[in-house]
């Protein structure tokens, strides 16, 4: 049998847009390029894949003849998005090629052979919890930025670590990233009981799963997940996304928490101290974002220097009553920080001119932030 349907170009375009993150990347594969299309009732399946992530979706079509192939996902994406033409005709031809017709255009697309397209992984269909989507978008949003980069050694802060904790008889959801200069923690409790939800010792989620996780909550009210030994799987009623787990060790956050003592207080306006330190980290060098911060009673000088361009200073009125510091800290860790909080005032808590720096803050409940100095 050969492929022959008819899809509204906007049903259809909002489908291949959510495959693009996954598709496009280069890899070894010609085959994961391309998205699988294949009907179903009512419709069709669209299916890319990474070997990381999977996502299949749901997109209503009137099904001419039954069949199923892949065409590059980057091109069809751009043929229906261009396209003039409310409805999108695909009709598959021989050597998995097809012709496209939207409007007065046609289009002739070369595709490969479904039977190379890998299979979509298997979950357990029973095992499932609804949340309400702004729960993962509160926790993703608050540790997301502190991902560390994929060059990093420690294969593990390319990762996010999920734990699930009772507390009170409430159960809460966390969310930790770290790459090795600062930490990012975000709790919520829920309402929902987890008992039977059960996560690996050390549950990881890649950063490319967390950033395609976000994207899926994105516009869903809510979404059931299932945690299994080697994945989790996101569902609702018109798609699976199912997201490989890494294995390995996570640094012992609590300890690093721990170490610093909640007695030496510092409370800055958060906006002022953010608009701050955007200025001065125009005359930072570009690796390191070096900025200098005096700290004395009631009062923040921010300074930063460049060989190149010259220097910059900046003055804070804060509420602080301990003994004067003089701390060297990467700007930008700061400035990443304060754009995902929402307080008015921020608490900062630094015990001496060596030691790290956690922020947090009554309003941004769940939430703490720890950054390492460097040295001056």
């Amino acid at each position: 049998m050969a492929l022959n349907c008819t899809v509204s170009k906007n049903d259809l375009l909002e489908g291949l847009n959510s495959l693009q993150n996954i598709t496009n990347k280069k890899g070894t594969l010609a085959i994961l390029s391309n998205v699988l299309i294949n009907n179903v009732p009512g419709g069709l399946n669209i299916t890319g894949t990474d070997m990381e992530v999977g996502l299949r979706l749901f997109v209503r079509a009137e099904i001419h003849g039954e069949g199923s192939l892949t065409l590059p996902a980057k091109k069809i994406f751009e043929i229906v998005r261009e396209s003039g033409s409310e409805t999108i005709s695909i009709q598959e031809t021989e050597n998995s090629w097809v012709i496209i017709k939207a409007g007065l255009s046609t289009y002739n697309l070369a595709g490969l052979a479904s039977d190379e397209f890998p299979e979509f992984p298997e979950y357990e269909l029973d095992t499932f919890f609804s949340f309400k989507s702004y729960i993962f978008l509160e926790l993703i949003e608050k540790v997301i930025y502190s991902i560390a980069s994929e060059q990093e050694n420690i294969y593990s802060l390319t990762c996010v670590l999920f734990e699930k904790e009772k507390i009170d008889g409430t159960y809460a959801l966390r969310m930790v990233s770290s790459d090795g200069h600062r930490l990012s923690i975000m709790q919520k409790e829920v309402d929902t009981d987890l008992d039977q939800l059960h996560l690996n010792d050390v549950t990881l989620i890649p950063k490319k799963g967390i950033q395609e996780w976000k994207k899926f909550c994105e516009g869903r009210d809510t979404v059931e997940v299932s945690f299994e030994p080697k994945q989790v799987v996101l569902r609702d009623g018109q798609a699976v996304m199912v997201i490989r787990l890494k294995h390995g060790e996570f640094p012992k956050y609590s300890a690093i928490i721990e170490a610093i003592s909640l007695t030496n207080c510092l409370k800055i306006n958060r906006i002022p101290f953010l608009e701050s330190l955007k200025r001065i980290n125009l005359f930072t060098e570009d690796i390191y974002h070096t900025i200098q911060l005096n700290i004395d009673f009631n009062k923040m000088i921010l300074s930063s220097q460049n060989a190149d361009l010259g220097n910059a200073k900046d003055e804070q009125s804060i509420t602080y009553s301990g003994e004067p510091l003089t701390l060297g800290f990467n700007c930008r860790y700061f400035i990443e920080t304060l754009q995902v909080m929402e307080c008015e005032t921020v608490e900062a808590y630094i015990n001496s001119n060596s030691s790290p720096c956690l922020m947090r803050s009554k309003t941004d409940k769940g939430f703490i932030s720890i950054i390492m100095p460097m040295q001056l």
